[in-house]
Protein backbone atom coordinates (compact mmCIF):
# COMPACT_ATOMS: atom_id res chain seq x y z
CA UNK A 1 0.00 0.00 0.00
CA UNK A 2 0.82 3.59 -0.58
CA UNK A 3 3.10 5.00 2.43
CA UNK A 4 2.15 8.23 1.64
CA UNK A 5 -1.53 8.00 1.47
CA UNK A 6 -3.75 5.24 3.51
CA UNK A 7 -7.05 5.39 3.65
CA UNK A 8 -9.45 4.06 6.71
CA UNK A 9 -7.92 -0.03 7.13
CA UNK A 10 -11.54 -0.74 6.62
CA UNK A 11 -11.37 0.00 2.88
CA UNK A 12 -8.47 -2.05 1.88
CA UNK A 13 -10.01 -4.80 4.17
CA UNK A 14 -12.99 -4.26 1.82
CA UNK A 15 -10.96 -5.46 -1.02
CA UNK A 16 -9.66 -8.36 -0.24
CA UNK A 17 -13.19 -9.58 1.82
CA UNK A 18 -14.78 -9.29 -1.24
CA UNK A 19 -12.11 -10.61 -3.65
CA UNK A 20 -11.54 -7.30 -5.59
CA UNK A 21 -7.55 -8.03 -3.84
CA UNK A 22 -5.80 -10.77 -2.88
CA UNK A 23 -4.37 -10.63 1.00
CA UNK A 24 -1.27 -9.09 1.08
CA UNK A 25 -1.34 -8.02 -2.39
CA UNK A 26 0.04 -3.97 -3.02
CA UNK A 27 -2.36 -1.53 -3.07
CA UNK A 28 -1.82 2.60 -4.24
CA UNK A 29 -4.71 4.82 -2.77
CA UNK A 30 -4.84 8.46 -4.38
CA UNK A 31 -7.79 10.16 -3.62
CA UNK A 32 -9.83 11.41 -5.84
CA UNK A 33 -11.89 15.61 -6.32
CA UNK A 34 -15.23 16.11 -6.37
CA UNK A 35 -18.42 16.16 -4.37
CA UNK A 36 -19.04 16.72 -0.87
CA UNK A 37 -20.80 13.31 0.42
CA UNK A 38 -18.02 11.15 -0.19
CA UNK A 39 -14.49 9.81 0.13
CA UNK A 40 -13.56 8.23 -3.38
CA UNK A 41 -10.77 6.60 -4.14
CA UNK A 42 -8.88 5.35 -7.06
CA UNK A 43 -6.94 1.95 -6.03
CA UNK A 44 -4.32 0.41 -8.62
CA UNK A 45 -3.50 -2.74 -8.37
CA UNK A 46 -1.27 -4.71 -9.85
CA UNK A 47 -2.37 -4.33 -13.58
CA UNK A 48 -5.34 -3.24 -12.83
CA UNK A 49 -7.43 0.18 -11.21
CA UNK A 50 -10.61 0.20 -9.36
CA UNK A 51 -12.65 2.80 -8.25
CA UNK A 52 -13.81 2.82 -3.96
CA UNK A 53 -16.43 4.97 -2.83
CA UNK A 54 -17.14 5.59 0.94
CA UNK A 55 -20.06 7.62 2.25
CA UNK A 56 -19.71 10.60 4.81
CA UNK A 57 -22.16 10.96 7.61
CA UNK A 58 -21.51 14.97 7.64
CA UNK A 59 -21.11 16.72 4.12
CA UNK A 60 -18.23 18.39 3.04
CA UNK A 61 -19.66 21.92 2.98
CA UNK A 62 -19.42 25.14 5.42
CA UNK A 63 -23.05 24.94 6.87
CA UNK A 64 -24.26 21.65 8.93
CA UNK A 65 -25.18 18.86 6.98
CA UNK A 66 -25.81 15.80 7.76
CA UNK A 67 -27.11 12.80 5.31
CA UNK A 68 -27.40 8.82 6.30
CA UNK A 69 -24.79 6.93 5.67
CA UNK A 70 -27.03 4.31 3.98
CA UNK A 71 -27.56 6.37 0.92
CA UNK A 72 -24.84 4.35 -0.61
CA UNK A 73 -26.85 1.04 -0.47
CA UNK A 74 -29.14 2.88 -3.01
CA UNK A 75 -26.37 4.54 -5.16
CA UNK A 76 -25.12 0.79 -5.55
CA UNK A 77 -28.61 -0.29 -6.28
CA UNK A 78 -29.25 3.12 -8.63
CA UNK A 79 -25.97 2.06 -10.36
CA UNK A 80 -27.20 -1.95 -10.88
CA UNK A 81 -30.41 -0.60 -11.97
CA UNK A 82 -28.79 1.83 -14.86
CA UNK A 83 -26.18 -1.19 -15.66
CA UNK A 84 -29.33 -3.63 -16.74
CA UNK A 85 -30.86 -0.75 -19.27
CA UNK A 86 -27.79 1.92 -20.01
CA UNK A 87 -25.32 -0.49 -19.68
CA UNK A 88 -23.36 1.86 -21.88
CA UNK A 89 -23.97 4.85 -19.05
CA UNK A 90 -22.96 4.00 -15.99
CA UNK A 91 -19.52 2.28 -14.43
CA UNK A 92 -19.57 -1.10 -14.11
CA UNK A 93 -20.52 -2.28 -10.47
CA UNK A 94 -18.21 -4.57 -8.71
CA UNK A 95 -18.63 -4.83 -5.14
CA UNK A 96 -20.33 -3.46 -2.27
CA UNK A 97 -20.75 -3.44 1.39
CA UNK A 98 -24.09 -1.44 2.49
CA UNK A 99 -23.23 -1.97 6.17
CA UNK A 100 -20.57 -0.03 6.15
CA UNK A 101 -21.69 2.33 3.09
CA UNK A 102 -18.29 1.30 0.69
CA UNK A 103 -19.07 -0.17 -2.53
CA UNK A 104 -16.25 -0.61 -5.33
CA UNK A 105 -17.34 0.31 -9.39
CA UNK A 106 -14.98 0.11 -12.44
CA UNK A 107 -12.71 3.25 -13.13
CA UNK A 108 -12.80 5.47 -15.64
CA UNK A 109 -10.03 7.17 -16.51
CA UNK A 110 -9.75 11.13 -16.79
CA UNK A 111 -8.05 10.68 -20.19
CA UNK A 112 -10.77 9.14 -21.76
CA UNK A 113 -13.53 10.01 -19.73
CA UNK A 114 -13.00 14.06 -19.69
CA UNK A 115 -15.60 15.24 -16.97
CA UNK A 116 -18.61 17.60 -18.41
CA UNK A 117 -18.77 20.31 -16.35
CA UNK A 118 -15.10 21.42 -16.66
CA UNK A 119 -16.09 21.31 -20.61
CA UNK A 120 -18.44 23.01 -20.45
CA UNK A 121 -17.00 25.90 -18.32
CA UNK A 122 -14.31 25.68 -20.32
CA UNK A 123 -16.16 26.71 -23.50
CA UNK A 124 -16.66 23.18 -25.08
CA UNK A 125 -20.22 23.35 -25.40
CA UNK A 126 -22.52 20.79 -27.61
CA UNK A 127 -25.85 20.65 -27.51
CA UNK A 128 -26.18 17.15 -28.73
CA UNK A 129 -24.52 15.59 -25.77
CA UNK A 130 -27.06 17.52 -23.61
CA UNK A 131 -29.74 15.39 -25.70
CA UNK A 132 -28.18 12.39 -25.27
CA UNK A 133 -28.05 12.93 -21.35
CA UNK A 134 -31.36 14.01 -21.59
CA UNK A 135 -32.38 10.64 -23.53
CA UNK A 136 -30.50 8.17 -20.93
CA UNK A 137 -32.69 9.98 -18.03
CA UNK A 138 -36.10 9.59 -19.68
CA UNK A 139 -34.81 6.43 -20.68
CA UNK A 140 -34.07 5.09 -16.98
CA UNK A 141 -37.17 7.01 -15.85
CA UNK A 142 -39.35 5.19 -18.19
CA UNK A 143 -37.80 1.42 -17.45
CA UNK A 144 -38.54 2.49 -14.08
CA UNK A 145 -42.17 3.91 -14.15
CA UNK A 146 -44.75 2.06 -12.51
CA UNK A 147 -42.74 -1.30 -11.45
CA UNK A 148 -44.10 -1.50 -7.74
CA UNK A 149 -40.62 -3.91 -7.00
CA UNK A 150 -38.61 -0.91 -8.18
CA UNK A 151 -40.71 1.66 -6.19
CA UNK A 152 -40.08 -1.00 -2.95
CA UNK A 153 -36.69 -1.18 -2.99
CA UNK A 154 -35.86 2.47 -3.44
CA UNK A 155 -37.77 4.02 -0.29
CA UNK A 156 -35.43 6.47 0.68
CA UNK A 157 -38.01 9.26 1.36
CA UNK A 158 -35.43 10.33 4.47
CA UNK A 159 -32.34 10.11 2.58
CA UNK A 160 -33.98 12.38 -0.59
CA UNK A 161 -35.32 14.89 2.58
CA UNK A 162 -31.97 14.89 4.04
CA UNK A 163 -29.65 15.76 0.93
CA UNK A 164 -32.16 17.28 -1.53
CA UNK A 165 -35.35 18.93 -0.16
CA UNK A 166 -34.18 20.60 2.70
CA UNK A 167 -30.99 21.79 1.64
CA UNK A 168 -32.13 22.99 -1.48
CA UNK A 169 -35.82 24.17 -1.22
CA UNK A 170 -36.24 24.09 2.50
CA UNK A 171 -33.51 26.07 3.64
CA UNK A 172 -33.89 28.20 0.74
CA UNK A 173 -37.42 29.32 2.11
CA UNK A 174 -35.71 30.21 5.09
CA UNK A 175 -34.03 33.06 3.63
CA UNK A 176 -37.17 33.97 1.10
CA UNK A 177 -39.85 34.00 3.54
CA UNK A 178 -42.22 35.52 1.12
CA UNK A 179 -41.46 33.52 -0.58
CA UNK A 180 -42.00 30.47 1.97
CA UNK A 181 -45.07 28.75 1.19
CA UNK A 182 -44.62 28.41 -2.38
CA UNK A 183 -41.19 26.72 -2.08
CA UNK A 184 -42.67 24.43 0.71
CA UNK A 185 -45.45 23.71 -1.51
CA UNK A 186 -42.67 22.54 -4.35
CA UNK A 187 -40.95 20.23 -1.55
CA UNK A 188 -44.28 18.87 -0.61
CA UNK A 189 -45.39 18.36 -3.98
CA UNK A 190 -41.84 16.95 -5.26
CA UNK A 191 -41.55 14.37 -2.09
CA UNK A 192 -45.61 13.14 -2.48
CA UNK A 193 -44.95 12.50 -6.22
CA UNK A 194 -44.14 8.87 -6.82
CA UNK A 195 -44.03 7.51 -10.52
CA UNK A 196 -40.06 6.56 -11.77
CA UNK A 197 -36.98 6.04 -10.24
CA UNK A 198 -34.89 9.64 -9.65
CA UNK A 199 -31.26 9.67 -9.92
CA UNK A 200 -31.24 12.94 -7.80
CA UNK A 201 -28.18 14.57 -8.99
CA UNK A 202 -28.28 14.72 -12.46
CA UNK A 203 -25.54 17.34 -12.82
CA UNK A 204 -22.74 17.90 -15.43
CA UNK A 205 -19.95 16.88 -12.43
CA UNK A 206 -21.69 13.87 -12.50
CA UNK A 207 -21.22 13.26 -16.04
CA UNK A 208 -18.28 12.18 -17.85
CA UNK A 209 -17.91 11.89 -21.69
CA UNK A 210 -16.99 8.82 -22.91
CA UNK A 211 -16.66 7.08 -25.88
CA UNK A 212 -20.04 5.53 -26.06
CA UNK A 213 -21.59 8.38 -24.56
CA UNK A 214 -22.24 10.34 -21.55
CA UNK A 215 -21.39 8.30 -18.24
CA UNK A 216 -23.42 9.09 -14.84
CA UNK A 217 -22.23 9.12 -11.52
CA UNK A 218 -23.69 9.53 -8.09
CA UNK A 219 -26.76 8.55 -7.01
CA UNK A 220 -26.39 8.73 -3.64
CA UNK A 221 -29.78 10.32 -3.54
CA UNK A 222 -31.82 7.74 -5.67
CA UNK A 223 -34.81 7.69 -4.80
CA UNK A 224 -38.37 6.48 -6.04
CA UNK A 225 -40.34 9.42 -6.85
CA UNK A 226 -40.91 12.54 -8.95
CA UNK A 227 -38.70 12.36 -12.38
CA UNK A 228 -39.25 16.35 -13.01
CA UNK A 229 -36.49 16.65 -10.15
CA UNK A 230 -33.96 14.88 -11.87
CA UNK A 231 -34.84 16.67 -15.50
CA UNK A 232 -34.77 20.21 -13.39
CA UNK A 233 -31.91 19.66 -11.83
CA UNK A 234 -29.50 19.07 -14.62
CA UNK A 235 -31.31 22.20 -16.98
CA UNK A 236 -30.70 24.71 -13.79
CA UNK A 237 -26.52 23.93 -14.57
CA UNK A 238 -27.18 25.22 -17.85
CA UNK A 239 -28.65 28.43 -16.68
CA UNK A 240 -26.28 28.92 -14.06
CA UNK A 241 -23.27 28.55 -16.93
CA UNK A 242 -25.42 31.41 -18.75
CA UNK A 243 -24.64 33.50 -15.30
CA UNK A 244 -20.92 32.48 -15.34
CA UNK A 245 -20.01 32.97 -19.11
CA UNK A 246 -22.68 35.13 -20.57
CA UNK A 247 -20.95 35.25 -23.40
CA UNK A 248 -22.00 31.80 -24.24
CA UNK A 249 -25.46 31.88 -23.00
CA UNK A 250 -27.01 31.09 -26.41
CA UNK A 251 -25.00 28.19 -26.52
CA UNK A 252 -25.64 27.27 -22.87
CA UNK A 253 -29.47 27.99 -23.69
CA UNK A 254 -29.22 25.31 -26.72
CA UNK A 255 -28.29 22.29 -24.61
CA UNK A 256 -30.86 23.65 -22.57
CA UNK A 257 -33.59 23.30 -25.35
CA UNK A 258 -31.71 20.29 -26.67
CA UNK A 259 -32.05 18.05 -23.09
CA UNK A 260 -35.68 19.06 -22.19
CA UNK A 261 -36.97 18.19 -26.20
CA UNK A 262 -34.77 15.11 -25.74
CA UNK A 263 -35.76 14.56 -22.45
CA UNK A 264 -39.59 15.85 -23.10
CA UNK A 265 -39.68 13.06 -26.54
CA UNK A 266 -38.92 10.16 -23.87
CA UNK A 267 -41.61 10.65 -21.33
CA UNK A 268 -44.15 7.50 -21.57
CA UNK A 269 -45.52 7.27 -18.20
CA UNK A 270 -47.65 10.58 -17.86
CA UNK A 271 -48.86 13.30 -20.25
CA UNK A 272 -45.96 15.22 -21.45
CA UNK A 273 -47.54 19.12 -20.20
CA UNK A 274 -47.69 17.57 -16.72
CA UNK A 275 -44.29 16.85 -16.27
CA UNK A 276 -43.06 20.19 -18.19
CA UNK A 277 -45.19 22.42 -15.65
CA UNK A 278 -43.96 20.97 -12.74
CA UNK A 279 -39.93 20.90 -14.14
CA UNK A 280 -40.78 24.26 -15.28
CA UNK A 281 -41.81 25.92 -11.55
CA UNK A 282 -38.92 23.55 -10.16
CA UNK A 283 -36.50 25.17 -12.29
CA UNK A 284 -36.19 28.49 -11.08
CA UNK A 285 -36.58 27.60 -7.40
CA UNK A 286 -33.20 25.26 -7.67
CA UNK A 287 -31.78 28.04 -9.30
CA UNK A 288 -32.10 30.04 -6.02
CA UNK A 289 -31.44 27.57 -4.31
CA UNK A 290 -27.70 27.13 -5.32
CA UNK A 291 -27.48 31.14 -4.44
CA UNK A 292 -28.99 31.01 -1.29
CA UNK A 293 -29.33 26.97 0.02
CA UNK A 294 -26.90 24.51 1.96
CA UNK A 295 -24.66 24.16 -1.52
CA UNK A 296 -24.14 27.30 -3.16
CA UNK A 297 -22.56 27.13 -6.48
CA UNK A 298 -18.79 27.76 -6.05
CA UNK A 299 -18.21 29.32 -9.57
CA UNK A 300 -20.78 32.35 -8.54
CA UNK A 301 -18.94 34.29 -6.26
CA UNK A 302 -19.73 37.99 -6.99
CA UNK A 303 -22.27 39.24 -4.61
CA UNK A 304 -23.88 41.39 -7.81
CA UNK A 305 -23.92 39.11 -9.65
CA UNK A 306 -25.97 36.29 -7.16
CA UNK A 307 -28.25 39.33 -6.53
CA UNK A 308 -28.93 38.75 -10.57
CA UNK A 309 -30.19 35.42 -10.17
CA UNK A 310 -32.03 36.28 -7.29
CA UNK A 311 -33.70 39.23 -9.46
CA UNK A 312 -34.81 36.53 -12.03
CA UNK A 313 -35.52 33.22 -10.04
CA UNK A 314 -37.87 35.21 -7.40
CA UNK A 315 -40.61 36.50 -9.86
CA UNK A 316 -40.40 32.76 -12.32
CA UNK A 317 -41.22 31.07 -8.77
CA UNK A 318 -43.93 33.36 -7.28
CA UNK A 319 -45.68 32.87 -10.95
CA UNK A 320 -43.96 29.27 -12.04
CA UNK A 321 -44.43 29.53 -15.73
CA UNK A 322 -45.81 26.00 -17.49
CA UNK A 323 -42.77 25.87 -20.33
CA UNK A 324 -39.50 25.43 -20.20
CA UNK A 325 -39.05 28.09 -23.40
CA UNK A 326 -40.51 30.49 -20.95
CA UNK A 327 -37.69 29.93 -17.94
CA UNK A 328 -34.87 30.20 -21.10
CA UNK A 329 -36.57 33.43 -22.70
CA UNK A 330 -36.57 35.52 -19.00
CA UNK A 331 -33.33 34.20 -18.92
CA UNK A 332 -31.53 34.97 -21.73
CA UNK A 333 -32.76 38.88 -21.25
CA UNK A 334 -30.97 38.48 -17.87
CA UNK A 335 -27.85 37.55 -18.56
CA UNK A 336 -27.38 37.44 -22.39
CA UNK A 337 -24.33 39.90 -23.30
CA UNK A 338 -26.09 42.85 -25.73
Amino acid sequence: MNDAIRPEPRLPAFLERTGLARAGEPMSWTPLRGGVSSDIWRVDLPGRSICVKCALAQLKVAKTWHAPVERNAYEWAWINFAAKHCPDNVPVPLASDPSQGIFAMGYLDASRYPNWKQLLLDGTIDATVAASVGAIVARLHAASAGDAAVAEAFRSDAIFHAIRLEPYLLATAVVHPDLADTLRSLSARTAATRLSLVHGDVSPKNILLGPRGPVLLDAECAWYGDPAFDAAFCLNHFLLKCVARPARTDDYLACHRAFADAYLDGVTWEPRDAIEARIASLLPALALARIDGKSPVEYLTDEAVRQRVRETARPLIAAAPHRLDAVATRWRRAFAEA
